[in-house]
């Protein structure tokens, strides 16, 4: 099927397809298993099938049910290897492509949105979409002043489809478990939908990216296309080519790998205290990388990063919040005491609650160590233990977690960081974390 599916009951069905398929594979793995089959075997063919359902549902549905495979798909790092390994290449697709929108249907979105003389803004348009996302699909042009340009069209009904899928998978968080073992998914789906309707604004959008090109023109890190026009339900921008991440992540040499997280730090740091704006969908079908200046041999500098869709930012008009750096810091000066203060003065301890500084410095530690050492090298091992340190019900961090609050100004943060870091870990880079928190972190940085 090409069409998005707006009916609700259509999309409904199909979603609900997802946990009673698991239920089937697993009933035919049983089956398997009482014929002969080890049980390794059958896990990892029930695990494949199960990730080629999940792309093929999620991706046919475009809507909230591809914006909680792309979240789910940055997370895949912090999996038990077993699990993640049948899902990523799955998962992976869902950041670059999906089944198109016909071209009868774009055209049609383009004489509503245009006029009927669209094609004149356009010397050449390609009906192939170039890349697929949850609410749009991409196109190469060439506007009529001779620029090279990406069409953004917003699927038809994308609206109430995003808004019902997101609706339909929080009731089914607890069926999806088996999807994704070891996530707690229902918290996501509530915290996408909390931001979806932003993202259908294709004016809030235009007015984002300006707001970064303007500011990261000519900058020697950050690449990010101008708007070149913008009404309801499309967006032209100027085209850009680069290696997307997702390749990257897939078969980068260690130099591309370091190089893009380095860029991946250093912007998403800068980016709020350039702009006040903190670009909130990070995952790796949104960045490019580029070749950096001429003449620049260091990691970082050998590249550039390229970054797409501004649909989802945070406003944040004085940068990230200083207590974030200030406590940090802190925190890596041993200052227990003090960290909890701020933690209690900021909300993420309440005030019903009574906790031990230094139980709380224990359980920050082993989550901020790439910031206290000059180079860091994130991986799947790293954020998998992690997870595992916190998710683990016996665990001491577990029980300390479960007590700390997540203010709603900072939950926006919170998820960009761990998501940044996701995509760190899937590249496995190595990065000096500290250089870019003490440039662009307020607080962090020692006061002279």
């Amino acid at each position: 099927m090409s069409d998005l599916p707006r009916k609700a009951v259509t999309r409904t069905a199909k979603l609900a397809a997802l946990p009673l398929g698991f239920a089937g594979r697993a009933t035919w793995g049983l089956g398997k298993r009482i014929g002969g089959k080890s049980a390794e075997i059958v896990a990892r063919e029930l695990q494949q099938r199960t990730a080629e359902q999940l792309f093929k549902v999620l991706g046919e549905l475009k809507g909230g049910a591809m914006k909680f495979g792309q979240a789910m798909s940055v997370f895949e790092s912090a999996l038990p290897e077993e699990v993640a390994g049948p899902y990523r290449a799955a998962l992976t697709k869902l950041q670059e492509a999906a089944p198109p929108m016909p071209a009868r249907t774009v055209h049609g979105v383009l004489e509503e949105r245009l006029g009927a003389g669209w094609r004149e803004l356009f010397l050449e348009f390609e009906d192939k979409p170039a890349a697929a996302a949850s609410i749009g699909q991409v196109h190469r042009a060439v506007w009529h002043d001779g620029r090279e340009v990406a069409v953004k069209v917003q699927y038809p009904g994308a609206g109430d489809a995003l808004l019902s899928d997101l609706t339909q998978l929080s009731r089914f968080a607890r069926l999806l478990g088996p999807l994704i073992p070891g996530m707690d998914i229902k918290p996501l789906i509530t915290e996408l939908r909390d931001r979806v309707s932003e993202e259908l604004d294709y004016g809030l959008e235009a007015a984002a990216q300006r707001a970064h090109a303007e500011e990261f023109a000519g900058d020697p890190d950050v690449v990010v296309p101008a708007v070149v026009h913008q009404s309801e339900q499309v967006l032209v921008t100027e085209w850009m080519d680069g290696v997307p991440l997702s390749e990257v992540i897939a078969d980068g040499t260690p130099e591309q790998r370091d190089g893009a997280g380095q860029l991946l730090a250093r912007f998403l740091f800068s980016g709020p205290a350039r702009t006040g704006l903190l670009h909130a969908d990070p995952h790796p079908g949104n960045f490019r990388l580029l070749p950096g200046p001429a003449g620049a041999d260091d990691t970082a500098g050998a590249w550039r990063l390229g970054v797409l869709d501004f649909g989802t930012v945070d406003r944040l008009p004085g940068g990230l919040p200083e207590t974030i750096g200030t406590c940090l810091r802190m925190a890596l000066a041993g200052e227990a005491e003090t960290v909890y203060g701020l933690l209690c003065a900021e909300g993420f301890v309440r005030k019903s609650v009574a906790l031990d500084p230094d139980a709380v410095l224990e359980y920050l530690l082993p989550i901020i160590e790439p910031a206290e050492v000059e180079a860091f090298g994130f991986t799947r091992g790293w954020m998998r233990a992690q997870a595992g340190r916190v998710a683990d019900p016996r665990s001491p961090a577990h029980q300390l977690g479960r007590q700390l609050n997540l203010p709603p100004s900072y939950l926006l943060i919170h998820r960009v960081t761990l998501s940044t870091i996701g995509v760190l870990c899937q590249l496995g880079a190595t990065v000096r974390l500290r250089d870019e928190l003490e440039a662009w972190l307020p607080g962090f940085a020692t006061a002279d």
